[in-house]
């Protein structure tokens, strides 16, 4: 399992448990985090393998781990479970993650230093055997999968678009409103700047 999906050893403990029920529902398993705190949250990422997932999907994602948790019982803590969507700005946890978005762009982490940095920005331009491409200023370079410590999509105007005419091909928003998405992504404020899209999407 990718060290990406489950960093930390309770996160691949829980992951090892949580994976078969989601796989047989019909879902694909993206992410694992225990978060702790005052709160313990336990946040599980999950889509269909088409990408997609919807809000009664997650619910009944959630009703089916809480049962196995609550058997398996591996936190001894109180926690709260979330079930969600990698969301439009996803983390990138498997090598296939970096070939299905080609062309957006991306920051990645590494491990280890790789001449002499760490972080990498730039569009991702698919995989090459075990090895992520990614073009940066210098040129387009290959990282090894295994380097990677982090790894998302990074949230433009080209991804929501994409993202939504996704949606919109497949009915799951409708045409009214996909145009007023669209109107919103094009407006500009006063001093000739685009309105961030974080506020526009919700």
């Amino acid at each position: 399992m990718s060290e990406l999906i489950a960093k930390a050893a309770m996160d691949r403990r829980i992951a090892e448990i949580v994976q078969p029920v989601i796989e047989s529902m019909g879902f694909e398993l993206v992410r694992v985090r225990l978060m702790t705190g005052k709160e313990s949250i336990l946040q599980i990422m999950a889509q269909k393998p088409d990408g997609s997932i919807e809000v009664d999907d997650c619910g009944e994602i959630s009703t089916a781990l809480s049962a196995v948790l609550d058997v398996e019982d591996p936190i001894a803590d109180v926690y709260t479970l979330e079930v969600s969507s990698p969301g439009i700005d996803r983390p990138l946890t498997r090598l296939k993650d970096f070939d299905q978005w080609v062309g957006q762009e991306a920051k990645i982490e590494t491990t280890e230093l790789i001449d002499g940095r760490r972080r990498f920005k730039g569009e991702l331009r698919g995989i090459e055997g075990d090895e992520v491409l990614i073009e940066i200023e210098e040129g387009t370079i290959g990282l090894r999968f295994d380097w990677l410590s982090d790894a998302k999509l990074v949230l433009t105007d080209e991804l929501i678009r994409d993202v939504l005419r996704a949606r919109k091909d497949k009915g799951e928003i409708d045409e009214n409103q996909f145009d007023e998405v669209e109107q919103f992504m094009d407006e500009e404020d006063p001093d000739g700047h685009k309105a961030p899209a974080k506020k526009r999407i919700h």
